[in-house]
């Protein structure tokens, strides 16, 4: 009497039983989908089983990826590990640029001590110690300029002569900027020795 009507409605009228078959399916019939593999399997449940519910999840989820990719690349600028290093650092070119540059001298990483030399004698208030501090900010300031300008000139003709069907666009600035840093400072870490041949 206070049945809905939607409900009887969509009540099954044909009361036939299913007949379900008895017979088992061919072990080698084909299912229609290949078998994956375990890993493939196993990334899938997983990756259901850590899909974020909430924004704060989600976000905290972010901030642990991006946690690890950050200790990737650390330890890749570390170890010479190209797989996780920044697009700037990636490639052949870049390497061999890197290498050419750690494996020589260059006046410029040599600039941070010699300015704090020439910054103590500059406080010195004696005239000809003070001439002289100015003297060596020329010297250095030169030096630099003319060992940049020779290193680029080699450097540009080497990657021409090493990589002649590959871009090397930026590379010799980017090794001049790495020129400019003391050696153990530099990252990615100097993999040659200085004077090892290229």
């Amino acid at each position: 009497m206070f049945r809905s009507r939607a409900k009887e409605e969509k009540a099954p009228t044909d009361k036939t039983p299913v007949e379900l078959s008895k017979q088992p399916r061919d072990p080698q019939a084909p299912k229609g989908r290949p078998t994956p593999k375990r890993s493939e399997a196993q990334s899938q449940r997983r990756s259901v089983a850590n899909t974020p519910t909430t924004r704060k999840e989600a976000a905290k989820r972010q901030r642990e990826d991006r946690r690890q990719a950050l200790n990737r690349q650390r330890q890749a600028l570390a170890t010479g590990d190209e797989r996780y290093m920044p697009a700037r650092d990636k490639g052949p070119v870049r390497k061999f640029a890197r290498d050419w540059v750690d494996s020589r001298f260059n006046v410029a990483e040599f600039f941070l001590p010699l300015a704090v030399v020439i910054l103590v004698l500059s406080v010195v208030r004696v005239p000809a110690i003070q001439s002289i501090a100015l003297l060596m900010w020329l010297v250095v300031i030169v030096l630099i300029v003319l060992d940049a300008a020779f290193s680029g000139f080699r450097l540009k003709k080497r990657l021409k002569e090493r990589f002649p069907d590959q871009n090397t666009r930026g590379a010799v600035a980017y090794a001049l900027m790495r020129s400019l840093q003391m050696r153990r400072l530099r990252l990615p870490k100097p993999q040659v020795k200085r004077g090892e041949r290229l």
